[in-house]
């Protein structure tokens, strides 16, 4: 079994929603510590996702929009901050209570290593909870903080998400606003983990720009396999390579769809079709795994995290050498995370 760091799962969100616990194997969702062991999952981005509002989450098929050659969701408004900072505060209080939190390159390697595990990075996906002024950044880091996505596909203090579309491209919008530059700049003094996915052209040029750390874009797909504006284009591959980052191929019908449709029973080659584009215009060392379990539409082949080895197995069955495989899994992680934490 080849260990795993997962680079995006959504978990808490769920658990907070259920009231539920992650140390106890839940059958409703995708992801809990016990399924990740039996995944090879050693560790994981646990995100802080705040939803625009509280309850069950909505049929995502009942906001898609017709259009003339696809479909689209529309764009949810800014997120108010004192709702951002509330629903955040109890996700973290769910990390805390649920995960042994992972702060350090050491500390990752033991959990690939065996002991203990899994280990969770906290991510917040969206710095929303954020203060835009960065007041509270440091308070943040002190809780265990060591990953930030600037936006999701909404636009933020920072910057500006992509909208879901089929066709489409990320070229959407302007870039990071002044604050989403003083973002940028001072989780690179930090060594807080700037995440890409979400962020629209325009913003990740400018993080490309002015960050001196790999870039990384934690889950999603590639727009030469699946034309949405969450995917990455060759641009952004190029530009992860050559500054030693990482892309995340997501495990979700949707993003992986040649036609950006939903089906469940999707085949596993979807997936894998976008591991090996993303390998053959980086180089393996490039690419990593971001299953996005519990905020995504798995197919059938890999419905929860115990199913993660499948992918492992596929890209074996295609001719990966158990090096390639284990760079894919966690070496690859270990190397920009190496480069990047303080």
């Amino acid at each position: 079994m080849i260990p795993v760091v997962d680079g995006h799962n959504d978990a808490l969100l769920r658990v907070w929603r259920s009231g539920r616990s992650l140390r106890d194997r839940d059958e409703e969702g995708c992801l809990d510590l016990p399924r990740m062991r039996e995944g090879g999952i050693v560790a994981g981005f646990f995100a802080i996702f705040v939803p625009a509002k509280d309850g069950p989450p909505p049929d995502p098929r009942s906001l898609v929009v017709e259009t003339a050659d696809g479909y689209e969701v529309p764009v949810e408004p800014p997120l108010p901050f004192d709702r951002a900072v509330r629903v955040a505060d109890e996700l973290a209080a769910i990390a805390a209570r649920d995960l042994e939190l992972v702060r350090t390159v050491p500390e990752l390697e033991r959990c690939v290593a065996g002991r203990p595990g899994p280990g969770a990075i906290l991510h917040l996906e969206g710095a929303e909870p954020v203060e835009p002024g960065l007041g509270n950044l440091d308070a943040w880091v002190e809780r265990g903080l060591r990953s930030i996505g600037i936006v999701w596909s909404r636009p933020n203090a920072f910057g500006h998400g992509v909208p879901f579309r089929f066709p489409g491209t990320p070229d959407t919008g302007p870039g990071l606003t002044p604050a989403g530059r003083e973002l940028v700049r001072a989780c690179n003094e930090r060594g807080v983990m700037l995440d890409l996915a979400h962020l629209n052209l325009a913003g990740f040029r400018e993080v490309a720009r002015l960050s001196d750390r790999p870039l990384v874009w934690t889950h999603g797909g590639v727009h030469a396999r699946c034309p949405i504006p969450r995917s990455l284009v060759d641009e952004e591959l190029d530009a992860i390579r050559d500054s030693g980052g990482v892309a995340g191929i997501v495990f979700d019908s949707v993003m992986t769809h040649p036609a950006g449709e939903l089906v469940d029973d999707a085949p596993l080659d979807q997936i894998l079709d976008h591991v090996e584009y993303a390998a053959g215009r980086m180089g393996v060392e490039h690419v990593v795994l971001g299953s996005d379990f519990d905020g995504a539409h798995p197919p059938s082949a890999l419905a929860d995290a115990t199913r993660t080895q499948a992918v492992i197995d596929g890209l074996r069955a295609r001719g990966w050498t158990e090096e390639e495989l284990r760079a894919l899994g966690h070496g690859n992680w270990l190397r920009v995370l190496g480069d990047t934490w303080l």
